[in-house]
């Protein structure tokens, strides 16, 4: 059922957390973009009902003809659903608010946890080329956030650099536990991205310095640092790296990109 060992499958990470306002979204629709700039092939998959990731690379709700809500629930062909972006190399499955409805209707389906692994499995993904599929999922531990973990190879845990940050990281963690008890025994923790970081600030570097004392090499060495260019960037429909490609955040984005790819040539080598 599991196909890690074929290394031409695209590798799936789920980007979550299940606190709200810690730069999820923020940090899937820019290393999506950072990992296009480098030449790879990339989906996003909005798995949030505010649809924040659509939005932020450039997909406005009047053009979300088809969803993620489709991929999961209905029989659509993959080529209505996957949108191209502004960027070469990236593209996206939207969300809408109709996926808020997703849950209640997953109740019911004895496949409710498995329906975005198959989704993303289908052969007719492969004509795509994906190297990497990043999940946006919703700030909570729902059934869809469950359903992006058993579909997902690893996770992704974005950080904010405040105070209690390490704390709300349990329940995080105990829901992987149990999903990889039950459903996928391969899924493993990609690593933590420290995000919102101030240099200056005594708070992130505790924060950081604790995160590193508590998870090891689990923390990326990349820090995204707090960037008005990076809040800014979503207002005007596209990732930083687009908005403003010299700014600290974009740069930050693509020394991400960069650690995470030197992280998976040294898997594929091992």
């Amino acid at each position: 059922m599991h196909d890690t060992a074929d290394r031409s499958k695209p590798k799936i990470i789920a980007v979550a957390n299940q606190k709200g306002g810690v730069g999820k979204t923020t940090t899937a629709i820019n290393l999506a973009s950072a990992l296009a700039e480098l030449g790879r092939q990339v989906l996003v998959v909005d798995l949030d009902p505010q649809g924040n990731a659509s939005t932020g690379l450039g997909i406005m709700p009047e053009d979300r003809k088809a969803t993620t809500y489709d991929l999961l629930l209905d029989d659509f062909p993959l080529n209505d659903i996957i949108c191209r972006t502004q960027s070469a190399g990236l593209y996206l499955v939207p969300s809408t608010t109709d996926l808020s409805s997703a849950d209640i209707e997953l109740i019911s389906n004895e496949k409710r946890s498995h329906l975005l692994h198959d989704a993303l499995r289908q052969p007719e993904m492969e004509r795509f080329g994906f190297e990497f599929i990043l999940i946006d999922c919703p700030p909570s531990l729902n059934l869809l956030t469950v359903n992006a973990m058993v579909a997902a190879h690893s996770i992704m845990v974005p950080l904010q650099s405040e105070f209690f940050a390490l704390e709300g990281l349990s329940q995080l963690m105990l829901t992987i536990r149990e999903v990889r008890q039950s459903a996928n025994p391969i899924l493993r923790i990609e690593g933590v991205v420290l995000t919102m970081y101030d240099a200056r600030n005594n708070l992130s570097q505790q924060v950081e310095s604790d995160a590193r004392d508590n998870l090891g090499d689990l923390v990326f060495n990349t820090v995204i640092p707090r960037n008005v260019r990076v809040s800014e960037a979503p207002s005007f429909a596209m990732p930083v790296l687009n908005y403003d490609t010299g700014s600290k955040g974009a740069a930050a984005y693509r020394a991400l990109a960069r650690e995470f790819l030197s992280k998976h040539q040294t898997m594929t080598a091992a």
